[in-house]
C-alpha cells in the first residue's frame, strides 16, 4: 500500500494512552497553567498583560495538542479507559485556563478605551486584535468573574461529564447483525456503513438493528440531554440571555439575520429537491423514500467499490486541477500517516479532523469501506486539515476559527472531487450515480441538518419549562424531521436525538447549522474558483487565513464581495446545486 490506513500517533507521543512522554507533557502543562494562574491579577501593568496574553496562548496550544491526542485515542479504541481518564484531566486543566481567561476578560472590561487601544497597538498582539476585541465585548455580557470561574469549575464534573456519557455508551455497544449466514457483532460505525447498501433488504435490516440498539439507550440519553440543556439554560438565565441561539451565533461570529436569510432561501427551494426524492423513489421501486433509502445507491449503479490507494490518488488528481498547493499538501498528509481509515471493530462511528498545533500537523479519523461516500468523507476531512495548515504560522488566537467557516474549507474540498467525478464519468450509469450522490449531500445539509436545528431549537425552548421524557423527545424529533423533509418520507428516525453524537458535544452548542452554512458558502466560493481559474488559489488561501480574524459577514464582503444578510448570495449558490437536480431529472425522465 502506498498510503497507510492506520495513522501515526507515535510522532507525538509513543505508547498511546499509557505513554510516559504524554504523562510528562500533561504534568508540564499543568505546571504552566498553575504558574499562569498565579501570575494573573487585576493589577497588571501593560507590559505584564501583554506577557500574560503571549503565555496564555502558548498554554492554549499545549492543551489543544493534548486534547487532539486523547480524542484520537478514544476514537481508534472506544474501550480505552486510560484515554477517558486523560480526558478528565485535560478537562480540569481547560477549566483552569478558562478561569484565567475570565480574569483577563474582566481586566479588558475595566480598561479605559485609551488604555485598551494602547494594548491593541502592541506589536506582539497585532495578529489577535480581532479576537481580543471579541472577548472584551462578550465579557461585558457575562457574569461577574468569580461566578464565571465557578461555572467553569462545576462544568468539569457536571456539564462535560454528562457529555462523556455518549462515548462510554458507544464504547460498550456491539450490535448483532446477520450477514453472509453468520451473526456478526458490529460497532455502531460498522453497522452505519450497511445503511447505504445497494440491497434494500440489507438497509432495512440494518436500520432496524440500529434503531433497536439505540432504543435501549434512550432512557440514559434522555437524562443526558436534559442535563446538558439544563446546565446551559441555567447559565444563560444567570447571564440574562433569553435567546438560546445567542451563544452559538456569537461562537460562529455571525448575525441572526444571516442565519435567517440562509434558512429562508433553503425552505423556498426545497420543492425542487422533493422532485428529486420522488424520482429516486420510483427508481428504487417504492412509493416514498424511507429514512434508510435516502442515501441508498441507485439500482443501476452506485455499488462501485474503490480501493483506498485509488481513492487517495483520485483526490490528489482532482485537487491539483483547482489548487496545486492543496494537492501537494494532501499527498504528503496521506503518505505520512495522517489518516486512520482502517475498517475494524472497536472504532467510534463518524469522522473528524483534529489539529496538533505544536507539530503543525493534523490527523483524520474515519472508517473506509470503499464507497464513493467514503471518498467524499476523506476529501472533506482533508479540506479541514488544509485549513489548519494554511493557519499554522498564525498566532494561536488567530487560528481559532469557528465551526461554520471550518465546514467551508472541508465542503469546498469535497465539492471539487464530487464535481470532477461527475464531469469525467465514462458511462451514463456512473454519471447518474455520482450525480445522485452529489444531490444527496445537499439534501443532508438542507433537510437532515435542518431537522436537527429545528429539534434542538424547540427542545431548548421546551426544556426551559421542564425535563422532557423519551416519548416527548422522540415526538419532537419526528415532528422536526417531517417539517424539514416536507413530509416526503414513509418513515423517520425518532431516536436520532439519542444516537447522534452532535447533540452530546459540549465544546460548542448547536452543532448543526454551521454545517449548512459551510456547505452553501463553499458552493459560492467554488463558483468563484471556476470563474477565476488559476488566480483563485492564492485568493482562497488568503480567505482561509482570515477565517479567525473577522466575522463571517466581513469575510464574505472582503473575499467574495457578498452581503450574507441578503438572499442574493445564498440563492446564487443554490442555483448551482439546482442545476445538478435538473440534470438528474432530465437523465431519468
Amino acid at each position: 500500500m502506498k498510503y497507510p490506513q492506520v495513522w501515526d500517533l507515535d510522532t507525538f507521543f509513543k505508547g498511546g494512552s499509557q505513554s510516559s512522554d504524554f504523562q510528562h507533557f500533561v504534568k508540564e502543562t499543568e505546571e504552566l497553567v498553575d504558574k499562569l494562574f498565579a501570575s494573573t491579577s487585576a493589577k497588571m501593568t501593560l507590559a505584564q498583560l501583554v506577557n500574560e496574553l503571549v503565555n496564555v496562548q502558548k498554554v492554549m496550544q499545549r492543551l489543544r495538542h493534548g486534547a487532539a491526542f486523547v480524542s484520537c485515542l478514544k476514537a481508534q479504541n472506544v474501550k480505552d479507559e486510560h484515554a477517558v481518564q486523560w480526558q478528565g484531566k485535560l478537562n480540569e486543566l481547560q477549566a483552569k485556563l478558562q478561569n484565567i481567561w475570565v480574569e483577563l476578560e474582566a481586566t479588558f472590561v475595566r480598561m479605559e478605551d485609551g488604555e485598551w487601544q494602547e494594548l491593541l497597538n502592541h506589536p506582539q498582539l497585532s495578529d489577535i486584535t480581532f479576537s481580543l476585541n471579541e472577548r472584551r465585548q462578550a465579557a461585558a455580557e457575562k457574569l461577574a468573574p468569580e461566578q464565571e470561574k465557578l461555572a467553569a469549575q462545576l462544568a468539569v464534573d457536571g456539564y462535560h461529564a454528562w457529555g462523556e456519557v455518549y462515548n462510554q455508551a458507544v464504547g460498550r455497544m456491539e450490535i448483532p447483525f446477520e450477514e453472509g449466514g453468520e451473526t456478526k457483532r458490529l460497532s455502531p460505525g460498522q453497522l452505519s456503513n450497511r445503511l447505504s447498501s445497494k440491497d434494500r433488504k440489507v438497509r432495512k435490516r440494518a436500520s432496524k438493528a440500529y434503531a433497536e440498539a439505540w432504543k435501549k439507550e434512550t432512557p440514559l440519553f434522555a437524562s443526558t440531554l436534559n442535563h446538558l440543556a439544563g446546565f446551559r439554560l441555567n447559565l444563560y438565565r444567570a447571564r440574562g440571555w433569553n435567546d438560546v441561539l445567542k451563544e452559538p451565533l456569537l461562537i460562529n461570529r455571525m448575525k441572526r439575520k444571516t442565519l435567517d436569510a440562509m434558512w429562508s432561501v433553503i425552505n423556498e427551494n426545497k420543492p425542487k429537491f422533493y422532485e428529486f426524492m420522488d424520482r429516486k423513489a420510483k427508481l428504487l421501486g417504492v412509493d416514498k423514500l424511507a429514512m434508510h433509502d435516502i442515501h441508498a445507491p441507485l439500482p443501476s449503479g452506485g455499488n462501485e467499490k474503490i480501493a483506498y490507494d485509488d481513492a487517495c490518488e483520485l483526490i490528489i488528481r482532482h485537487f491539483r486541477k483547482v489548487s496545486p498547493k492543496l494537492a501537494r499538501f494532501t499527498e504528503g498528509a496521506l503518505r505520512d500517516g495522517w489518516v486512520e481509515a482502517e475498517d475494524r471493530p472497536g472504532k467510534r462511528p463518524g469522522g473528524f479532523c483534529t489539529s496538533f498545533p505544536l507539530a503543525k500537523q493534523s490527523r483524520i479519523f474515519m472508517t473506509y469501506n470503499g464507497t464513493m461516500s467514503n471518498v467524499a468523507t476523506l476529501a472533506h476531512e482533508l479540506g479541514h486539515a488544509y485549513h489548519g495548515y494554511c493557519l499554522k504560522d498564525k498566532a494561536p488566537l488567530a487560528q481559532r476559527y469557528a465551526m461554520n467557516v471550518a465546514e467551508t474549507a472541508s465542503t469546498f474540498a469535497e465539492t471539487i472531487v464530487a464535481d470532477a467525478l461527475v464531469q469525467e464519468a465514462k458511462t451514463e450509469t456512473l454519471k447518474l450515480s455520482l450525480l445522485e450522490n452529489k444531490v444527496n449531500r445537499a439534501i443532508a445539509f438542507f433537510m437532515n441538518i435542518h431537522a436537527r436545528f429545528l429539534f434542538e431549537t424547540r427542545f431548548y425552548e421546551a426544556r426551559k419549562q421542564k425535563r422532557l421524557s423519551v416519548k416527548e423527545l422522540c415526538d419532537l424529533m419526528e415532528e422536526a424531521q417531517r417539517e424539514a423533509y416536507g413530509n416526503q418520507l414513509s418513515s423517520y428516525s425518532p431516536t436520532l436525538w439519542a444516537h447522534k453524537l452532535h447533540f452530546h458535544i459540549t465544546g460548542v452548542p448547536f452543532y448543526n447549522f454551521p454545517y449548512t452554512f459551510g456547505y452553501l458558502f463553499s458552493i459560492g466560493i467554488y463558483q468563484l474558483a471556476l470563474e477565476k481559474g488559476a488566480s483563485f488559489e492564492d485568493d482562497y488561501i488568503a480567505l482561509l487565513q482570515d477565517t479567525a480574524s473577522m466575522t463571517v459577514e466581513e469575510l464574505a464582503l472582503k473575499h467574495v464581495g457578498a452581503d450574507l444578510t441578503k438572499r442574493d448570495f445564498w440563492q446564487s449558490a443554490m442555483d448551482l446545486i439546482i442545476k445538478d437536480v435538473d440534470l438528474f431529472l432530465e437523465m431519468t425522465s
